[in-house]
Parts: C-alpha cells; sequence; structure tokens
C-alpha cells in the first residue's frame, strides 16, 4: 500500500499508509485521547477526525480547550436538540442551527408554541440521544440526490439553502434517524457531550428578514465540563438581576413608549444627569487633546450620500424625507458635515492633523426584531471624530486614538481585546488605498506590542477599521471603540492640503468612537456596575434623611450646602420611618446616605453611610464635600490626579 506524508504543527513530518483517518494520525502524533481530541484542521480548514487522508496534508488538532473545540461541540448540541425536537413534537421543520459566543441556537417552524415548561422534556430527550452514543456520520452526496432527500422528508427551508449552493456536491451528517445539511465539522460521537442547558426561546424571522416566516427560535449552551456549565448559569443570573432595562425603571434612568415609537428612548431626569456627565467629561478631554468641536446638521441633501457612497452602500439603514421637492437623507453618521467644514477654507500641511469632536445625534433603521433596550435603538448619540491628517502623520494620530482608549476603558475598569476588520464584499476604493488603509493599522497595532486578533470581512465599507471589544464586570464583550482608516472618501470629496512644496496633496481621514453611542455604553455601564456606579457618575451622590419633622430646617440647610458645592443631592423629608427611607436609598444605590438626627442638629455636622454598609464619623458639612470630592478624584485619577 502506499503512503502519504502527514506535517504537523511543529512542521514534523510523520508518513502513514494512504486511508488512515484523522483521528487516528493525531492520537499517535499528539498522545491526545478521545476525551480532549474534538476534530482537525487540514491544510487550514476544519475537518472531522474520521476523515479518510489519501494525499499528503498538514494537520493541527483541535482540541477541547480551544475556542475552536468549544464552538464544534455546541454546534453539535444544537444538532442533538433539533434531532429531540423532531422526535417530540410532529410536523417540525428545521431552519438553521449554528454555534453563537455564548452557546447554540435552532430554528423551528412549528404550528404550536414552544415554552420554557417544553426544556425538560427536550432535554430528557437529548440525554438519551447522547447517551445512545450515536456517531456523526459526514456523507458527501450530489446537490440533486439532496434535493430528493429533503423532500421527501418535507424540510422546505433546507431545500431553499439547496438552492443557494453553487456546488454540485454538499455534505450532510446523520445521527441516528436525524439528517441535516450541514458543513460540519462535529464532534465523533453524541456521548462527547457532557454538559448542556437549554436557556431561552425567542421568535426569529427566517434568515432574519421581517417578510419571511416568524420562525422559534430555543437557545441553548454547552461545555465539556459541568463545573463550566454551572460557572455560566450561574453568570446568567448575575447577568438577569444587572439587565439595564429592568435596572433602568429600578433606578427610575430612561423608558421606551409605544407611543413615541420602537427603538426611541425618553431619559427621566436621572438617565438625563448620567449621560450629561459623561458627555461632559468627553468634551473635557478632548478639547484636553487638541479636538475641536463641530456640529452639522440631521439631514443633508441626497446628492452627499450618494458621493460619499452611503447611498448606494448604507440606505437600507437610513431614512430619507423631501423638502420642497428635494430629497434629503437624516444622518447614520457625522462625517459628511465634518469634511465640508475641513473643504470650507485652503488648509496648509503646518495646519494638520485637524481633530474634529461632535456628540452627534443620528438614525439609523434597524429592524424591530432587534431592538433591544439602550443597546439597539434608532436614535443614538456618537462620540464621533474624524482626524484629517497626512500620511506620514497616520501612525502617530491611530496610536493616539488606541491610547485614549486605553486610558477611558482603564477609569471604568473595563479589559478589552483588539480586533483588525478588513475589507467587506461591499465596499468602494481601490484596492490599492484599502492595502495602503490595511497597513496603516496593522503597523500601529504591531507598534502598540497588544495582541490583536483579525476580523476578516468586517471593515466599514469606505475602510478597514480597528475594533475595540470591552469585556464587563461578567467578562461579556462589548463592542464600542473604534478606528477606521479612510483614504476613499478624502478622494470622493476632494479634500486637500498644499504640501512643503506648494502644491496641493490628498489627506487620510481617521474615523473613531472612544465610547461609541452614547446610549449604548449607557446600557453596557448600568450592567457593568449593575447600577451602583462610582460616586462621580452617580446622578445622585447623596442623600439626605431625617429622623423626624424637627430636623427638617437644618436638613434644607444642608441641601443649599451641598448643591453650592456642586454636589448631586437629594432629600427624603417624609414622615416615614427611618429604616424605610435606608431601604429604599440603598435600593437606588446612592453612594451616601447622611441621616440627620438631634446629635447632627447639635454638632452642626453629618453622620455619612456609604452605600456598602461602612458608617463614617461624626464630620462637618465640609468635610463631607471633601469626602465626596477625594472619592471622585481617586475613582478618576489617571485624568484628575488626587491631591
Amino acid at each position: 500500500m502506499s503512503t502519504i506524508t502527514v506535517t504537523l504543527k511543529d512542521d514534523s513530518r510523520h508518513t502513514f499508509e494512504k486511508g488512515v483517518r484523522v483521528g487516528d494520525v493525531l492520537q499517535k502524533t499528539e498522545g491526545l485521547t478521545n476525551e480532549n481530541l474534538i476534530a482537525a484542521r487540514l491544510d487550514g480548514k476544519p475537518t472531522d477526525l474520521s476523515t479518510v487522508l489519501t494525499r499528503d496534508v498538514r494537520l493541527e488538532p483541535i482540541t477541547a480547550d480551544s475556542a475552536d473545540g468549544l464552538e464544534i461541540l455546541r454546534h453539535s448540541t444544537a444538532h442533538v436538540m433539533a434531532q429531540a425536537v423532531k422526535t417530540l413534537f410532529n410536523n417540525v421543520k428545521i431552519g438553521i442551527g449554528p454555534a453563537i459566543e455564548d452557546g447554540f441556537y435552532y430554528d423551528f417552524d412549528y404550528n404550536g408554541v414552544f415554552s420554557p415548561e417544553d426544556f425538560s422534556v427536550i432535554e430528557k430527550k437529548m440525554h438519551e440521544i447522547i447517551e445512545a452514543d450515536l456517531p456523526f456520520d459526514r456523507e458527501t452526496t450530489s446537490k440533486e440526490e439532496a434535493v430528493r432527500l429533503f423532500q421527501e422528508l418535507r424540510e422546505p427551508y433546507k431545500l431553499e439553502l439547496l438552492a443557494e449552493i453553487p456546488d454540485e456536491e454538499v455534505t450532510l451528517y446523520r445521527q441516528g434517524d436525524f439528517v441535516d445539511l450541514c458543513r460540519g465539522p462535529h464532534v465523533t460521537s453524541t456521548k462527547q457531550i457532557k454538559a448542556f442547558k437549554l436557556t431561552k426561546v425567542a421568535g426569529a424571522y427566517w434568515r432574519g428578514d421581517e417578510s419571511n416566516k416568524m420562525l422559534q427560535r430555543i437557545y441553548g449552551t454547552a461545555f465539556f465540563d459541568q463545573e463550566a456549565l454551572y460557572r455560566y448559569l450561574n453568570q446568567l443570573e448575575e447577568a438577569k438581576k444587572r439587565d439595564h432595562r429592568r435596572l433602568g425603571r429600578v433606578l427610575d434612568l430612561f423608558s421606551v413608549s409605544d407611543e413615541v415609537g420602537a427603538g426611541m428612548i425618553i431619559f427621566h431626569p436621572k438617565g438625563a444627569i448620567l449621560r450629561t456627565i459623561i458627555e461632559d467629561f468627553e468634551r473635557r478631554e478632548h478639547l484636553k487633546r487638541g479636538y475641536q468641536i463641530v456640529s452639522g446638521p440631521q439631514i443633508l441633501k441626497r446628492e452627499l450620500w450618494e458621493r460619499s457612497g452611503h447611498f448606494d452602500n448604507y440606505k437600507e439603514n437610513m431614512y430619507f424625507t423631501q423638502i420642497d421637492g428635494q430629497d434629503y437623507g437624516i444622518k447614520p453618521m457625522n462625517c459628511l458635515a465634518h469634511m465640508l467644514i475641513y473643504k470650507s477654507k485652503i488648509r496648509s500641511y503646518r495646519d494638520l492633523p485637524i481633530r474634529y469632536f461632535e456628540l452627534g445625534t443620528v438614525h439609523r433603521h434597524e429592524r424591530s426584531g432587534v431592538l433591544h433596550g439602550l443597546f439597539r435603538v434608532r436614535q443614538f448619540t456618537q462620540d464621533d471624530a474624524h482626524i484629517i491628517c497626512t500620511p506620514e502623520q497616520l501612525d502617530d494620530e491611530i496610536k493616539g486614538v488606541i491610547n485614549f482608549v486605553a486610558e477611558v476603558m482603564d477609569m471604568f475598569g473595563f479589559d478589552y481585546d483588539l480586533e483588525l476588520s478588513t475589507r467587506p464584499k461591499k465596499s468602494i476604493g481601490t484596492d490599492d488605498d484599502w492595502k495602503r488603509a490595511t497597513n496603516a493599522l496593522m503597523a500601529a497595532l504591531e507598534d502598540y506590542g497588544r495582541a490583536y486578533g483579525i476580523n476578516e470581512g468586517e471593515g466599514a465599507f469606505y475602510g478597514p477599521k480597528i475594533d475595540v471589544k470591552l469585556r464587563d464586570a461578567l467578562n461579556r464583550q462589548w463592542q464600542c471603540a473604534t478606528i477606521q482608516c479612510d483614504f476613499t472618501l478624502p478622494e470622493r470629496f476632494d479634500l486637500t492640503y498644499i504640501g512643503p512644496d506648494g502644491t496641493k496633496h490628498r489627506p487620510v481621514m481617521l474615523h473613531r468612537v472612544i465610547l461609541g453611542a452614547i446610549e449604548r455604553f449607557l446600557g453596557i455601564l448600568i450592567e457593568h456596575y449593575g447600577g451602583a456606579f462610582p460616586t462621580w457618575l452617580s446622578p445622585v451622590q447623596a442623600i439626605i434623611l431625617t429622623v423626624t419633622e424637627r430636623h427638617n430646617a437644618y436638613a434644607g440647610e444642608v441641601f443649599d450646602r451641598l448643591l453650592d458645592a456642586e454636589i448631586r443631592v437629594e432629600k427624603d423629608i417624609r414622615n416615614e420611618k427611618l429604616g424605610l427611607k435606608i431601604r429604599e436609598a440603598q435600593m437606588q444605590k446612592i453612594p451616601y446616605m447622611l441621616v440627620i438626627g438631634d446629635k447632627e442638629v447639635s454638632a452642626k455636622g453629618l453622620s455619612p453611610r456609604k452605600r456598602n454598609g461602612e458608617k463614617l464619623p461624626l464630620m462637618s458639612i465640609e468635610d463631607f464635600i471633601l469626602e465626596v470630592r477625594n472619592a471622585c478624584a481617586q475613582e478618576m485619577k489617571q485624568f484628575y490626579p488626587h491631591k
């Protein structure tokens, strides 16, 4: 029998007989077992362990402790869930069932209604399938044969997917009597699935299109061991407690009204103060870094959006209106007005870089099915800036933005990851411009010295970008800051500067946000802190609680003194029991409670009680003001050093 050569990740080479299985090769060469070996990369592409080798290849194991291994486990569990649902419920049609960041889902077309009460029955059937130790068998068949199969099975959604596959051959996966159209790979057997849980059910339009039928999407998660599953489920419970929509009501921060319309946020006084604190902070920090504050109109003529490429590449996300027979686009981004400001006069290389900053309110059409509290809205405000510079200045400007982001993330207590997002299929600009922009971002990331990932095809339509994904207190990832490098729009809008040689040159433009959408960032902050904001950020920093009505006069004096000192303060002088007032203040998560009774009135002082229950000694009003200021300075020490 002839032989083949297998090259491993360490470039070592091994000879095997032709026809050997991938799993056998890796178990022999890498010393891996069925427990920790999940799949493999064959010449860089994921494949099953059962794949038979007939030529020289390069192999790399995918193990249980890797992100790819976990994704394969979860996708396999989605197939088991679909099999269980098909077994238990009559006339169910299956859609798609991918792995997602924290688990998996499968979409079902079913005349009944799935509910969380069904989960225990489905999970029981899944355990039976797992215990049966059914192999995940991969089949390669003709597209024509696959069409016949799914016609017999009466699976219209699989037939629709098949119609869009250009290849003449497709792959199917079977476990027991269940068959699915799938690229794979999968775990070897159902018995490798050790720990899973179904978590929720929701409606989902087929393929995310509102014109299609609404299906039922059952979500779940899976891990390689029970301990990891328990940790995740505990995190879910904590996330429910921190849900910004619930806390938004409890803390009286914001609301959403059907009378106003979906995706439109109404900020109540405390919520408006919270976002004002954030916005004022941003204005100060941008001014310190040489940004100029600008403001553009909410609507601009359609011709501008056509010139920028937004009309051809982004119009499905835009709103349009007419004035005096002229078409206008309601802005989804702030860049057009900023470029017009730049063009308002001749610029010299000595003027650059120019950094324009705008807390710009924008509107984007989001489908109603994806709207979600503050996280996904139709009107929002971005901390948007555009840096126009020479090509030689680009590296320093990119690194300056990265440093700005890093300082802000540190202050809020966020860790973060960096990704470079490259050219999408739908884009404008030349290959050369995209290459220059991508290389500029990559060079700045390399100089910055922090590891980063590559997110293929996820750049903006006009340029590649660096995405900053922060991690909150529950270690969840959120996309906020972004830095986009753009050689294309300066060309389309004919932006120029006079160089040292006295001739016109083309500048480069960076689009960037630090926090991103203010609304979304506030939602993240609410959940990150669980509503217990640091003192500098709390809408109410202190609340005055009187013991009896005879203490009200002094409470009013304290209230006025604190207001004069710019302490955000409230007072509760109701004729209620002190214990009730304290409990309500604790529910509002206010940093300081100031109980005023006979002792405080007599001493003309205060006895502060912190949110965590710590009681501070009796102090003067001036000392309390200093206490609050010191707490704020300590929390923001990299911006306002504590003295």
